[in-house]
């Protein structure tokens, strides 16, 4: 099998070289672009703090596959079992609730010294870590409101959480060299119709300013603000919509976090990259696949999927743009949907790195919309999963379907076992 890819690889390498692409170079980029893994893809986003509570905030992970993880030490081995299948940099995303500690611990009342296991984790295995405060599952969001709370004492509970949160996103980025990313998302909002959608906003807005006021150092830490179009219990109105969010990243210049499933069914966050990146500094992508709504199903190789990967590439940005996942599907192997939707993300940057970018521009700017369509379409047809087993090879891991031989060994020998 190696042999037989080694060879398509040659040949895929001519192939792509009569057009100008260097497939050596794609690869080593692919190897400096990193993907930031979920971690509530492992337990269906009960994290440890209280796992038998109530998942709410318009939040719902829906079946009942067996072998979730119900500890820490789980979760991390089933992402180490899923990371070994998925070739180059990755990076973990994690919530607050996925904190360690003997004793409970109130949100607002987390430190660094609960996340120690994880970074002493992701220092073994070369990882980055990002962030996120957890504005849900909790008593004082059960109204469906946090930080645009109108009792000034809850809103003031959410601040003190993200207050803390960016304390331990800070913990991240200078334990492991490589800023971590924070990203705030609330469920703020109503169920049917609202009369006063500006006063919420408000609070949320000078909530915001409260959290990021204290400068932390770029290197370590990174804010971001994510917006959504509705959830169940706030099909009516959302405080942080898309409007909001934009227009706070770009009058505070933090990150923008654009989700692929937070906006209109006809609406794509393709689209939305490059006209943002012209006001804000930097953008966080969720890649996710929405069905009908912000059902968060697995990444697929789809088109939508390779629009965003294409746009990060067309415009070079690499630097600005900062890749995650936000998927959970409680219906098949958990470790699976990691390796399935994370392979294809990759394979996704992979197919842009390969094409000719910059004859696609000058044909564009020349007004031949025809060769343009032409290159594009024919492109599709290039030998692009040659370099992919390739790469898959020279990281180590499965080119090809039989990673799932490994996934269902270790659900007999461990996940069975739960």
């Amino acid at each position: 099998m190696t042999r037989l890819i080694e060879q398509a690889y040659e040949l895929a390498q001519q192939r792509f070289s009569a057009i100008g692409i260097d497939v050596d170079a794609a690869m080593a980029q692919l190897d400096r672009l990193p993907i930031s893994m979920h971690c509530w893809q492992g337990d269906d986003v009960r994290g440890f703090e209280n796992p038998q509570g109530a998942l709410t905030g318009g939040i719902q992970a829906t079946g009942n596959y067996p072998g979730k993880a119900r500890s820490a030490s789980e979760l991390r081995a089933d992402l180490d079992q899923a990371m070994a299948l998925i070739p180059g940099p990755k990076r973990l995303n994690l919530h607050a609730i996925y904190l360690e500690s003997e004793q409970p611990v109130e949100r607002n009342a987390i430190l660094p010294e609960h996340f120690a296991s994880w970074v002493a984790w992701a220092k073994r295995n070369q990882l980055g870590l990002d962030f996120n405060p957890t504005c849900f599952s909790h008593p004082l969001s059960a109204d469906g409101f946090t930080l645009a709370h109108h009792d000034a004492a809850v809103r003031q509970f959410w601040i003190e959480h993200c207050q803390a949160s960016r304390k331990v996103s800070a913990y991240f980025g200078e334990q492991l060299g490589t800023p971590s990313v924070m990203n705030i998302w609330v469920p703020d909002g109503m169920k049917d119709l609202t009369v006063d959608r500006l006063a919420p906003r408000q609070r949320l807005m000078n909530s915001l300013d409260e959290i990021i006021k204290e400068k932390l150092n770029p290197a370590h830490h990174i804010d971001a603000v994510e917006s959504k179009l509705f959830g169940i219990g706030a099909e009516s109105y959302t405080v942080g919509s898309s409007e909001f969010c934009l227009g706070y990243a770009a009058s505070r210049q933090t990150a923008l976090t654009l989700d692929a499933g937070h906006f209109h069914p006809t609406e794509v966050i393709s689209d939305k990259i490059s006209a943002a990146m012209l006001y804000v500094p930097r953008l966080l992508l969720h890649v996710s696949r929405p069905v009908r709504w912000d059902s968060d199903h697995v990444v697929l190789l789809d088109d939508e999927t390779q629009a965003i990967a294409s746009e990060i590439v067309r415009q070079r940005l690499f630097d600005k743009v900062h890749i995650g996942l936000d998927f959970f599907d409680a219906s098949i192997n958990r470790i699976a949907a990691w390796v399935i939707g994370t392979r294809n993300a990759k394979k996704a940057l992979l197919r842009a790195l390969l094409e000719p970018v910059d004859q696609l521009r000058k044909l564009e700017l020349e007004g031949d919309f025809t060769a343009r369509l032409a290159l594009l379409e024919e492109q599709k047809s290039l030998p692009w999963q040659a370099v992919w087993e390739r790469y898959c090879l020279r990281h180590d891991v499965p080119a090809d379907a039989s990673w799932l031989g490994d996934v269902r060994n270790y659900e007999q020998q461990i996940l069975s076992q739960r």
